[in-house]
Formats: C-alpha cells, sequence, structure tokens
C-alpha cells in the first residue's frame, strides 16, 4: 500500500464511480519523489464505503497500471453470462471500447486494438490472434512429435511473423513461421517439420472451412 498516492495533490480531477455496495473507487495521476524510481504513477484510491470503513490507495508505475486493468477485464469477461457456450463453441462479448472477451470451455481471454486505431492496447487484436492460433498449433504438433519419439521439448520454439495484403478484402496476406528446435537429430528434421506442417489450424487454413455469419 502507498498512503502518498491518496494524499498527493493531483493535476486534474480523479475519475470515479460508485460500486453496488457504495464504495468510491477513485483513479488518478501522482508524482511520488521519494521512490526509488520517482516520476508519474497511476494512482488507485479505494475507500469510504457506507459501514465507515477508511479507504486505502495504492501507487502503480503505468506498465502496472495496465496488467492491472487487463487482469480486471479478464475477470469481468469470465463472469459474463451470456459467454456460456456449448461444446465445441466459442463466446465472444464486448467488454468495453475496442475490447472483447472470449470464452471457450471456462476458457477467458481479450482481444484489443492499439492505441493509434482506437484500442486500450491490453491485449492481441484478433488478427494477431489468428497468427498465434498458427502458430502454438504448429509448437504443439511439433511438441507431440518430439515427445512421441523420446526427444527433449525444452527449447521448443515457433517464430511467426505476417503480412497484411494490399489489396482488399482485408485480410492476412502472408505468414511465415520458423520452428526451433535445438538439439534435434538431422535424421529426425524433415518428420517433425511435416508432421507440424499438417497441424489442425493449417489444415483448416489450407483448406477453408464453410463458414456462416448470421444476425439473431
Amino acid at each position: 500500500m502507498c498512503p502518498q498516492a491518496c494524499d498527493a495533490p493531483q493535476a486534474r480531477e480523479q475519475p470515479f464511480f460508485r460500486t453496488m455496495a457504495g464504495t468510491e473507487v477513485r483513479v488518478g495521476r501522482t508524482t511520488l519523489g521519494d521512490t526509488d524510481a520517482p516520476g508519474q504513477h497511476v494512482s488507485l484510491h479505494i475507500g469510504h464505503a457506507p459501514d465507515g470503513e477508511d479507504g486505502a490507495g495504492i501507487a502503480l508505475t503505468p506498465g502496472e497500471a495496465r496488467q492491472l486493468a487487463a487482469t480486471l477485464l479478464q475477470q469481468a469477461a469470465a463472469e459474463i453470462a451470456h459467454l456460456h457456450v456449448a461444446a465445441r463453441g466459442v463466446g465472444t462479448a464486448n467488454v468495453g471500447g475496442e475490447t472483447y472477451a472470449i470464452a471457450a470451455r471456462g476458457h477467458t481471454l481479450l482481444t484489443d486494438q492499439p492505441a493509434a486505431t482506437g484500442g486500450a492496447d491490453t491485449a492481441m487484436t484478433p488478427t494477431e490472434l489468428l497468427v498465434a492460433s498458427l502458430s502454438s498449433c504448429v509448437a504443439f504438433y511439433a511438441g507431440r512429435y518430439l515427445a512421441r519419439h523420446g526427444l527433449n521439448r525444452n527449447g521448443l520454439h515457433v517464430t511467426a511473423t505476417f503480412t497484411t495484403a494490399t489489396t482488399r478484402p482485408a485480410r492476412v496476406g502472408e505468414v511465415r513461421l520458423t520452428i526451433r528446435v535445438p538439439g534435434i537429430p538431422p535424421s529426425r528434421q524433415a518428420a517433425l517439420l511435416a508432421m507440424a506442417s499438417h497441424c489442425t489450424v493449417h489444415n483448416t487454413l489450407r483448406h477453408p472451412p464453410e463458414i456462416a455469419i448470421e444476425l439473431t
């Protein structure tokens, strides 16, 4: 806890809201000069509940504030009732601004947009998530091959780069993936590459499924 965050004068009016229980939550900026890393911090003050309890304050670096915001959004997403979907289903809902929560089998994640395009940059974009799905699927298949043949998966790493197409419609134009497996015998390399190249996500992109979008 950092009481300076609560007592320091603020350069501008602090935005605030009240919870359903009546507790006031304020967010602002403050300069702390007596810390190990003096400079602008984000202050979070939660206090003055109806039962008379005093509040508590904390000062966060901008990076810590972003991490807290992303964590809160993700936890809120898990509680959104209409994200409950059937088996093999995925639910998506807006949780504020350009941020969307995605839920499947009780797991949640977020997508967002960079600040330059109006987002808060709290998570990957949907396009980055598409490439990440391919990259992680390739890594999963490569890891399964290594485990099946008694080879170590430590150090397995897949790097994916992509470019967007310069013509319409808006889409990814090219994806390049590089698989790094330290110590894999040369005799196993071709088979591992073949296995990884036929992961489910890659197969889906090479043989696009029928997609129907409906409004309800």
